[in-house]
This record gives C-alpha cells, sequence and structure tokens, in this order.
C-alpha cells in the first residue's frame, strides 16, 4: 500500500498545518481522531455546567473539528455517538417529545460521555458539558435563547409550516429541519484561553489517549511493520462532506468478505489505527485544497514534502493563472512567445522549491457503488521528472484557444462582465471529453475518458488515436454545433492532433512552406471562407458560406467538392470586383503549390486540413488589410 505510506509521509512532513481551518471553509488536515461536521447552533457554557447564551453559526464559520470514534466517524445506520459535539438525536434527552423523526441515543450518548469523564484523560470542559447536559434543558434553554423554535403543543415549527419567507427564523437559514442541528460547545473556564472544544488541542490530545487505552487488539501493522493499535474500521467522508464511500471496508464478521481464504478478518489487512486516521486525513485534506473532483470522480497531485506543485487536470489558462490576473491584466492577450516564457518560468519556480527526487503522487479515485470507492490511477513520480512532463504536455498538445473567460468591470456602468480571453496551450482533460462526444456524453463517459487522459500528461503516453479521430469527426460537422461550441472543438481537436503527429513539428502560425496535401487544402478552404463571408458582410447578409456548409464533404472528398465550392465562389469575386485580387492571386498560389497527383486526390482527408484551416484562417484575421487586400 505505497499510496497510504505516502500519505502517512505528507501528514507527518505537514504537521504544522494540522488542525488550521481555512478561510474558505475547506477541509482541514485533521488531528487523529477527529471529524469535522457542520455545525448549526454553537452553546455556551461555564465552569460549573451553567448555560449562558446559544445562538445561530453562519455558514462560513460553521466547519467545526470534533473528536469520534471509529463507528461514530464511518456511522451510517448504526447509532454511535460523537464523543462530544453531535446532533439534537444524541444530545437531546427529550429529542422524541419535540418531534424528531430519528430514533433517539441519547442515552448512549450520556454513557460515552460519562466512560470519558470517568477515566485518566477527563478535562474540566467535558465535565461541565457532562453536568449540563443531565440537567435535561437542552431545548428548553435553546428555546429561551431564540435559537430553537417550537409550536404550541411543544413540537418543533417545521420550515414548510411557516406563512411566509418574512416569518422564518435564523435558524432555516442554515438548515430545513431543527431536529438536525448539530451541536457544539464552548466552555469559559477562568485562565482558559481556548474556551472552543474544537479548537482546543489539549483535548484533542486526551480523547486520542483516552481512546487508544480504550482499544486492546494489537497487531503487526502493515504499513509500518510494528506491533500497534490496529484500525477495525477505516474513514470515510474522503471526497466531500457527505461521502460515505470507504477505500478499505471494515471487515464482516457475519458475511463472506474473508472467509475461505483467512480464519480472522485481520489477516486479510492489518493497519494501525494511527497510520490510517492520519493517511485518510491527509488525503481528505488534499483533495480539499487541490483536487479535481467531478461527480464521483477525484484526482490529486501532491508532493510528500508538502510544497505546492501544478495540476495535471488544469488546462494552460488556469495553470498560469490567467483567470486570476488583476483587473488591468486580466483583459491582456498573451502571445503563444509570452505564454511559452511564462511556463517556463513557472516550472522554473517549481523546481527551485522541490528536491530534484522529492515524491510526487498522482492518485485517482472513483466508486461504481455509494459504499465503495476504487484506486483507478496510481503514479509515483520523481519531482524533476513530473514537472518535465508538465512543461511537455502544456508545449506540446497546445493550441490557441479561444472559450475561457475572465470577469472584468466595465468602466461605464461599474458592472461586472465577462469577457473570452483567447490563450496559447493545452486543454483540460475535461474539455477534451466535452469535445471528443459532445452531446453523448454522460458522466460514466466522461469519467472514463478522463482516466485515459491522465497517463498522456503524467506519463508521457500518446494520446489516444480514438480521442484525436472523434475530435476530429466533430470539428468537421460544423453545422451540428453552436459557432461556440464549433470554435472550441477546432481549437482541441488541431491541439490533439499536434500532440498525436508530434514529430511532425507543426507550429501555430501559417507554415507557408509546408507543402502537404491535407495542409494545402485547409488552407485553401480558409481562403474560400473569407472570401464569401467578406461578399456577405459587405452586402449586409447573415447566413452561413457554402465552405461552412460543405466542410464535412470538403473532408472526404476534398478535390469534387473543392469544384463546387470555387464555382460558388464566382458571384462573390464580381461583388466585390478589384478589391480581392489579392485574396485569389493568394488561392492560386496555394493550388500552385500542391503535387498534380496529390490536388487531384479525392481521398479522405487527416486532421492536418484542420492545422492548414485554423492557421490560415488566423493569418487572415491578424493582416493589417482584412477588408481590404486590393493590390495597390
Amino acid at each position: 500500500m505505497s499510496w497510504m505510506q505516502r500519505l502517512y509521509e505528507t501528514y507527518e512532513n505537514c504537521s504544522d498545518s494540522i488542525g488550521r481551518i481555512s478561510e474558505d471553509n475547506s477541509v482541514p488536515l485533521l488531528p487523529v481522531g477527529q471529524t469535522t461536521f457542520m455545525a448549526h447552533i454553537e452553546i455556551v457554557l461555564d465552569a460549573q455546567g451553567k448555560f449562558l447564551r446559544a445562538k445561530v453559526i453562519k455558514k462560513r464559520e460553521a466547519r467545526t473539528i470534533i473528536p469520534c470514534s471509529e463507528r461514530s466517524g464511518g456511522r451510517t445506520g448504526n447509532l454511535s455517538p460523537h464523543p462530544l459535539c453531535d446532533k439534537l438525536q444524541y444530545i437531546a434527552s427529550n429529542y422524541a417529545e419535540i418531534g424528531g423523526s430519528k430514533k433517539p441515543a441519547f442515552d448512549q450518548y450520556i454513557k460515552s460521555l460519562e466512560d470519558w469523564c470517568a477515566s485518566d484523560y477527563s478535562d474540566r470542559k467535558i465535565e461541565a458539558i457532562l453536568k449540563y447536559l443531565k440537567q435535561n434543558s437542552l431545548t428548553k434553554d435553546l428555546g429561551a435563547a431564540g435559537v430553537l423554535h417550537f409550536k404550541q403543543n411543544g413540537k418543533l415549527i417545521e420550515k414548510a409550516e411557516l406563512k411566509s419567507e418574512k416569518a422564518s427564523f435564523e435558524i432555516f437559514e442554515v438548515l430545513t429541519n431543527q431536529a438536525d442541528a448539530n451541536i457544539r460547545w464552548v466552555v469559559q473556564i477562568h485562565g482558559d484561553l481556548v474556551p472552543e472544544v474544537w479548537k482546543d488541542k489539549n483535548l484533542w490530545d486526551k480523547w486520542m489517549k483516552y481512546y487508544l487505552h480504550s482499544r486492546k487488539e494489537k497487531g503487526i501493522s502493515f504499513i509500518s511493520g510494528k506491533e500497534v493499535t490496529l484500525a477495525e474500521q477505516h474513514p470515510a467522508k474522503i471526497r466531500n462532506d457527505g461521502d460515505k464511500a470507504k477505500i478499505i471496508s471494515s471487515n464482516d464478521n457475519e458475511g463472506f468478505t474473508f472467509r475461505g481464504r483467512f480464519s480472522t478478518g485481520s489477516q486479510t489487512v492489518a493497519i494501525g489505527y494511527e497510520e490510517t486516521q492520519k493517511a485518510h486525513a491527509a488525503l481528505r485534506w488534499l483533495i480539499s485544497r487541490q483536487g479535481f473532483v467531478k461527480d464521483d470522480l477525484a484526482f490529486v497531485t501532491w508532493a510528500t514534502s508538502g510544497v505546492d506543485i501544478p495540476k495535471p487536470t488544469d488546462d494552460t489558462f488556469d495553470l498560469l493563472g490567467f483567470g486570476d490576473m488583476a483587473e488591468g491584466k486580466a483583459l491582456e492577450v498573451f502571445t503563444a512567445q509570452d505564454t511559452a516564457i511564462q511556463l517556463r518560468k513557472m516550472i522554473t519556480g517549481y523546481r527551485q522549491t522541490m528536491h530534484v527526487n522529492s515524491p510526487v503522487v498522482v492518485l485517482g479515485l472513483d466508486s461504481a457503488t455509494p459504499g465503495r470507492l476504487s484506486i483507478v490511477y496510481f503514479q509515483q513520480l520523481a519531482g524533476s521528472d513530473f514537472l518535465d512532463r508538465i512543461e511537455k504536455w502544456h508545449s506540446t498538445c497546445a493550441w490557441k484557444h479561444g472559450y475561457r473567460s475572465v470577469d472584468y468591470l466595465e468602466e461605464k456602468t461599474g458592472k461586472k462582465k465577462k469577457r473570452y480571453k483567447p490563450f496559447f496551450g493545452a486543454p483540460a482533460p475535461g474539455d477534451i471529453a466535452d469535445v471528443a462526444f459532445g452531446k453523448r456524453l454522460d458522466e460514466k463517459l466522461r469519467r472514463a475518458t478522463i482516466k485515459r487522459i491522465m497517463p498522456c500528461i503524467v506519463e508521457g503516453q500518446p494520446i489516444p488515436r480514438d480521442l484525436v479521430e472523434l475530435t476530429y469527426r466533430r470539428a468537421v460537422n460544423r453545422l451540428s454545433m453552436e459557432p461556440w461550441e464549433w470554435e472550441k472543438t477546432l481549437s482541441i481537436a488541431c491541439a490533439l492532433f499536434c500532440k498525436f503527429k508530434i514529430k511532425e513539428k507543426y507550429t501555430m502560425s501559417l507554415d507557408p512552406e509546408r507543402k502537404s496535401r491535407d495542409y494545402l487544402y485547409g488552407r485553401l478552404l480558409a481562403l474560400a471562407e473569407s472570401l464569401e463571408e467578406w461578399a456577405l458582410n459587405k452586402a449586409g447578409e447573415d447566413r452561413e458560406t457554402n465552405a461552412a456548409r460543405l466542410m464535412q464533404r470538403f473532408a472526404d472528398h476534398p478535390y469534387t467538392t473543392w469544384k463546387n465550392i470555387e464555382l460558388a465562389l464566382v458571384p462573390y469575386k464580381s461583388r466585390l470586383g478589384g478589391k480581392s485580387k489579392k485574396r485569389q492571386r493568394l488561392m492560386d498560389e496555394v493550388i500552385a503549390s500542391f503535387d498534380e497527383n496529390d490536388f487531384l486526390n479525392d481521398h479522405r482527408l487527416s486532421g492536418e486540413f484542420l492545422l492548414g484551416y485554423h492557421c490560415q484562417r488566423e493569418a487572415l484575421r491578424n493582416a493589417t488589410t482584412i477588408d481590404d487586400d486590393s493590390e495597390k
């Protein structure tokens, strides 16, 4: 289980981050024996267990670190109370009387808290909480404080029963059913600088020692090879707070999980409690902080040393932070050369912070069922190799794209607007899946496609031929898409073909010296289209050109289709008169560049045709005399 060893190392190397909750409320790196939940109500007590006040917690402050046992941390249908902070179902002695629909578990919660208080690892805070809860006044106090709201019959009000939005209560801003509220505690003790139980590191340590002391089973861990307290269950909540799937499922003594192969479940897999807690805590933290999550699929990349590294799931736009630039620079368009320089500088910066042999891990997770999580991709590389492959991907699978946008403030109105920002570089795996399959793409197919692309980025494997072919066929089927979707498909198809034919060393600018049949036919189509567009715009007509309508047929039968397109251009040439002489001469030069047999060859064109088309079109758009290219 090298993936777990690497996660354990990462946890140890990033120990300074343990327990820190960031401003964006993402999952923190959890201490051993702790989990998180989103608290809704905060109750403040004094050292004697007297109720002082309570409040509803804002969503941005809700994430709370709480102690948990193995059973409570992975609970689904079983009644397993958390040791300290939990739901009203566990904490309220009169839960059923106030309208709670779930099975009450107050007795189990109190018994668990009493056992902790009776141990050598007790604490004044938990003793105050126990003393207060034994008064059985929790819901009454919360009602008097205006936190919970009751009907005349003593039942909790439901949100649906409110007559209007204006009559709503603060508690309904954070949840819809009051009975589902999560409670956290603050205990004010003279001289104690950390009254919040979820921030008290001393309390974290006491819980872990108490829990380990109560566990008797020891054995040899498969991870460290040492005799340690073994884990009975392994954590869930890996991809998000509601994730019930586990990578390592608990052993079932009554089913057939291991029978027929082993005499006991521990012979199947034996992992230390602290080791699995630290490894899973690191994985949750990494996914929340820098992971790519799309439905059930998650990819995360990290250096075990804890230094920042680029994400292989990013396109060049995100990798270089084009969308995060200052207002003035956000609308600036960078050339291919500018992008190459920035990419080189960024990679150089990462090399300076990372040791050349520092391990980098790329881990992919997916689930076929709600309870099972599989490792679908695992690759471990030296830091220098990883950076080399990231740089190679973004420089060799590159083309000019125009489908990303940035936010900016309009000077006249002061309103925030979006503007498309062209960029040069590689597309993201998710965007490749989008253009390869179009409307046929469901989430299962998207996940499968991303899994196939990741080895191309991380391991330097070739792009799958079928993906290159799929994007090409969709790009030439122009009329089946909206203009913006076709432009995106076209640019990504060009990028993939360049990567697939990397030995050809194609350039993103027009190459007049390239005389290959497919490239020249692409140039011809772009010239014909531009001439017809010019004539239509001049006449105020808004319709598709013949070149656009016949693009798919042209890709399959270029010579015979070109004769039809050329004949259709005659009236447009007449309409433009002498203004189009220069463009007509350019078309003649392209035709003259063909080998005679190549020009007459009516066989299907390859993806190189799109490169010639796109490069010629960009060259015409960038020309200073695009609206009048008559010869002077």
